[in-house]
């Protein structure tokens, strides 16, 4: 079994998510989902992913589509 790291890339983010990388690229560009640059590199942290997927899940139908 891969157990996801704390900090990951943006590969490792789309997989643990279960999207693509580019709708991934897309969810940051539009501030959709939390994300960190290192450098010039996009970075995801596993704690604040999911928090954001628990808060997610747990709001009405409706409001999930802003």
């Amino acid at each position: 079994m891969n157990i996801p790291k704390e900090v990951m890339n943006v590969r490792e983010a789309s997989q643990y998510l279960g999207i693509s990388p580019d709708t991934l690229y897309k969810y940051v560009s539009s501030a959709r989902i939390p994300a960190f640059k290192l450098g010039n590199r996009w970075r995801f942290k596993k704690t604040i992913l999911d928090s954001w997927m628990e808060r997610k899940s747990s709001l009405p139908v409706r409001a999930r589509h802003r």
